[in-house]
């Protein structure tokens, strides 16, 4: 008899382990939005609305065997997931309920359409603003600031960081290669300073900024972009779970974020050991469907190899369509490689050949 298999979550290990998993398991993906959200894609889009439509990707044809329903999980049990009034049973359940990020970077629990609209707003903003504050210079931060670098490159545009150096977990090539790209398209770099005035940590705002060393800086638009934030409430209906000071979900070496032994656990809401990147998806997500595979066949958990988090976890950093820098693994690797990899493309149209829209 097949066994059955829930996941929670529709992002980048949800979308793909439902598809991987749908000839080897019942497969029910629960997820509360309407469309996949390729969110690298969201910071072009805030310059090129045309690039949003084509990464909004609709559900519908992603499962041919499995089923995707509509909704928000509420509560985890040993054998089901409760889904409003209904009970989904499942012999294996997956979280991979990801992390949110600023409301115009990825949807919380709000409509695609509201995230589209509020998309749309600050579309408008950038293109009428002559002058562009970024709060923020983590991988969000960086690529945005290259963004409207290319598409506005008349704009005066500060990128700020609290740090001293871009990437500081990376090889040191990585963030001076972007550093000086930055500042040959005239993003003025603002390192190991911190706004003390910021009026959101999640809204765009009309407005200026003053920095801890006391410099003022003028603006006519502030967009933060200061982090992810793990999406963990729904692991708080399992028994045991224990949280990284970060705020995400231990899990044990197969993945296990509870004591409850066929509930498993991927992406930003868990610390495996990996970033809260792509990356770490590409890398988790495959061992999760080889792992499950396995136990669906019988075989026991234990006897299966553990997870292996990344050692030094790539990294894909365009500035817009043409530059950029990247880190792989063995080396830095420039304008090239990057645009060629991701700059050009996005991945876009791998996550559309994903989803059924190729």
């Amino acid at each position: 008899m097949r066994k059955s298999l829930v996941i929670v979550g529709g992002g980048y290990i949800g979308a793909e382990l439902a598809k991987n998993m749908e000839d080897s398991c019942d497969v029910t993906l629960v997820e509360k939005k309407s469309a996949f959200v390729h969110a690298p894609a969201m910071l072009r889009a805030l310059v090129d609305s045309s690039v949003r439509e084509k990464a909004l990707i609709p559900y519908d044809r992603l499962l041919t065997k499995g089923r995707v329903v509509k909704a928000k999980a509420t509560a985890i049990k040993p054998d089901a997931v409760v889904v409003g009034d209904e009970e989904i049973p499942a012999d294996y359940i997956v979280l991979a309920t990801g992390a949110s990020n600023g409301g115009i970077f990825k949807p919380g629990d709000e409509s695609i359409e509201a995230f589209r609209a509020a998309q749309s707003r600050v579309e408008e903003q950038i293109k009428t603003a002559e002058r562009i504050v970024i709060v923020g210079a983590g991988a969000v931060g960086t690529e945005l600031a290259g963004e409207i670098a290319h598409a506005f490159p008349d704009k005066t545009l500060y990128l700020i960081s609290a740090d001293a150096r871009l990437f500081p977990s990376f090889p040191a090539k990585l963030g001076a290669g972007l550093a000086t790209r930055l500042s040959k398209i005239g993003v003025d770099l603002v390192l190991g300073a911190r706004v003390t005035d910021l009026q959101s940590t999640t809204e765009p705002y009309e407005g200026s900024v003053t920095l801890d060393t006391g410099r003022l800086i003028d603006a006519d638009l502030v967009i933060p972009a200061i982090g992810s934030k793990p999406q963990t409430a729904l692991f708080d209906s399992l028994p045991d779970v224990a949280r990284s000071p970060d705020g995400r979900v231990k899990v044990d070496a197969y993945l296990r974020p509870s004591s409850l032994p066929n509930v498993f656990a991927a992406g930003d809401a868990v610390d495996a050991g990996d970033l809260m990147t792509i990356v770490a998806t590409s890398r988790q997500q495959p061992w999760l469907a080889k792992l499950l595979k396995a136990c669906a066949a019988g075989k026991s958990l234990e006897d299966q190899k553990p997870y292996s988090p990344w050692g030094k976890a790539p990294i894909l950093v365009p500035l817009g369509p043409k530059r950029g820098n990247s880190f792989l693994v063995i080396a830095t690797f420039g304008d090239w490689v990057t645009r060629t990899a991701k700059g050009k493309d996005l991945f876009i149209s791998k996550y559309r050949k994903l989803l059924g829209y190729t």
